[in-house]
């Protein structure tokens, strides 16, 4: 038992409807005086069940070889890459953004420290033609082969392992 969402009725039984836009809660007699028809599914959805004719191809999936995926990373060095290599084409930030068609803060973010999105880092390799993107080494060092007299792993340990 619930409330008719259209009329205000209280503890009727109610049925999901359409009214105009909206998907509402009504009781019978709204249902009645309204002529409301009784919920449908949507036109494509009964034939988007049925099976199709055609036979079912059968697709190995491909599998990731996890040892051969490089995963690359920004450069710890991008920004005096970017900068370098736009003084060395002697362009201003200003001319720089007008050929990436990006502002000049994108420009003057990135030289300064701050790493750009990779849309921007692709745009700025191809203009430029540097490499900002690097492969990532796995090296890093971690607290499991430590002796046992060290003060054991804090957060920051931990954050700092992540990089």
């Amino acid at each position: 038992m619930a409330d008719c969402e259209l009329c205000g009725a209280t503890k009727v039984t109610t049925r999901e409807h359409r009214v105009n836009k909206a998907m509402l809660a009504i009781c019978q007699r709204c249902i009645g005086q309204l002529n409301l028809q009784p919920k449908q599914e949507a036109p494509g959805l009964s034939r988007a069940r049925t099976t199709s004719s055609r036979p079912a191809q059968t697709h190995r999936p491909k599998r990731n070889n996890l040892m051969n995926k490089t995963e690359k990373e920004l450069a710890p060095d991008f920004s005096r890459r970017i900068s370098s290599s736009r003084e060395s084409k002697g362009w201003d930030q200003h001319q720089l953004a007008k050929r990436m068609a990006e502002t000049i803060n994108v420009i003057k973010s990135a030289e300064s420290g701050k790493p750009p999105t990779d849309a921007v880092v692709r745009k700025l390799e191809m203009i430029l033609g540097i490499t900002l993107m690097v492969e990532s080494s796995n090296e890093h060092e971690s607290m499991v082969g430590r002796p046992s007299n060290s003060r054991g792993m804090t957060i920051g340990d931990y954050l700092k392992d992540l990089r």
